[in-house]
């Protein structure tokens, strides 16, 4: 019984606080998609976007989160519009920030690296469904 109480207490440790920047109440984007896997999957999820709304039980904040214990950003904004954000992303210290496809940004990954942040050019989606999230 302890050995199964503990790997059960190792799996809670083991989720990771995600900020989800981008995030869209459209079913087809593929913010949205993780929102939805990110919350199946009990990682805890702030959603970000422009315009408030819901994502299943998850709403969208649109004023900048500002969870110190962040492990995860994961970007679904082009490099255009992830400019007002950087400054933000870098306070909040997380362990990595994950660009999604189309999110590629080498000068950020530049500024984040001298932070000692994880740059991660990934599919936040893809991560999840192969367990390497």
């Amino acid at each position: 019984m302890l050995l199964k109480d503990a790997s059960f207490f190792i799996f809670i440790i083991m989720k990771k606080k995600t900020i989800v920047l981008g995030a869209s109440t459209k079913p087809e984007r593929y913010s949205n998609m993780a929102v939805n896997l990110l919350n199946g999957e009990k990682h805890p999820t702030i959603a970000f976007g422009i315009k408030p709304g819901r994502i299943g039980d998850t709403t969208i904040e649109t004023e900048f989160p500002k969870a110190a214990d962040a492990d995860t950003v994961t970007l679904y904004l082009g490099p255009n519009n992830q400019e007002a954000y950087l400054e933000q992303i870098i306070q909040l210290k997380p362990r990595r920030v994950i660009f999604n496809p189309g999110t590629e940004n080498p000068l950020f990954y530049e500024k984040l690296r001298a932070q000692n942040i994880e740059v991660l050019e990934a599919c936040t989606l893809v991560l999840l469904r192969t367990g390497q999230y």
